[in-house]
């Protein structure tokens, strides 16, 4: 496997390292209404973060293999684009870097038989100079399988936690850069259709991720072995991205982009339930992120993706949308 980090950023790595305090929490410059309308040319951006830095949205590609922005009043433009990433899915900002799962799912302008459907990767961008500084082969942690870096978590400590949808591993990323197998499960981690998705990071130690295909969600204690258990209570619940608020509070993107369910825990995540759906507003939605205390979910028209798979000449959408849970 390779891991590299990229000349020009040696330095900054040694001196400050990848830690993962997100810049998305508060923005005091912005204005958020209720719903963002923009036109973004055959983006389909399936990740969405937010930058305070920027005062913006930061939305991935997943045909076009760039990263772009979003205002607040719904202009568009392009951030960062590199010849590393052939689909950007997962995206999250820290440090004023940005972490973007990279893939192939065989729709990009940059898909090739030799990637598509073999890769995981994590790319990290210095959101200053918007070029790539690391660059973290995944998917030669496990050869010979099928492959798609979904989403990502940050632990605050710098380790970054990635989902793969087509093995049954969760990946696990130091903070200087070195990749392993957190943990892979053949039974609570396969699906026949799409597997793990959606993955948060919960400050008590233990993950929360999604298994699209079952519809379940399950949690890792990282403080107990990485061991794995079902969140009971709360039937199918077929989730995308998710965004945690506080320690109880997960907002979850779900019935194939249609609606965002609050899910509510109060014993740990051991046991949660769905407390409130929102269907208005919704339609082939991924995921969300969550600044000035509330939650923005992205429309990406994900549907398109599906319908399309092999055939990138098929996606021809050009307006988007990014929706305020009410």
């Amino acid at each position: 496997m390779k891991t590299n980090l990229l000349p020009g950023a040696l330095l900054m790595a040694a001196v400050c390292g990848l830690s993962a305090c997100e810049d998305h929490r508060l923005s005091p410059n912005a204005d958020f209404p209720e719903r963002i309308e923009f036109f973004a040319e055959r983006q389909y951006p399936e990740g969405m973060a937010y930058s305070a830095r920027l005062d913006r949205f930061i939305i991935t590609s997943l045909t076009q293999g760039k990263v772009g922005t979003v205002s607040t009043d719904g202009q568009y433009a392009d951030l960062v684009s590199d010849p590393a990433l052939i689909s950007g899915v997962g995206v999250k900002v820290a440090d004023e870097r940005i972490f973007v799962a990279n893939s192939d799912n065989g729709v990009s302008s940059k898909s090739s038989p030799a990637t598509t459907q073999k890769t995981a990767e994590l790319l990290v961008f210095n959101l200053n100079s918007r070029t790539l500084e690391r660059r973290v082969d995944l998917d030669d942690l496990l050869p010979g399988m099928n492959h798609f870096a979904n989403d990502i978590a940050l632990n605050p400590d710098g380790t970054v936690y990635v989902t793969d949808s087509f093995s049954p591993v969760i990946y696990k990323v130091t903070s200087e850069g070195t990749p392993s197998i957190l943990v892979r499960d053949d039974v609570l981690f396969s699906s026949p259709t799409f597997g793990l998705n959606g993955i948060v990071y919960h400050p008590d130690g233990f993950l929360i991720v999604a298994n699209t295909g079952v519809g379940k969600l399950f949690k890792v204690d990282l403080k107990n072995g990485n061991a794995i258990t079902e969140v009971g209570g709360l039937g199918n619940l077929p989730g995308d991205g998710m965004t945690l608020v506080g320690t109880t509070d997960l907002y979850v993107v779900t019935g194939s982009g249609s609606r965002v369910a609050l899910v509510r825990s109060n014993d740990n995540f051991a046991t949660a339930s769905v407390v409130e759906t929102q269907t208005d507003g919704y339609s082939m939605a991924t995921t969300s992120t969550y600044v000035n205390g509330q939650i923005f979910t992205i429309n990406a028209r994900i549907g398109e993706i599906n319908a399309a798979m092999g055939d990138a000449s098929k996606l021809q959408s050009n307006t988007y949308s990014i929706q305020r849970y009410k």
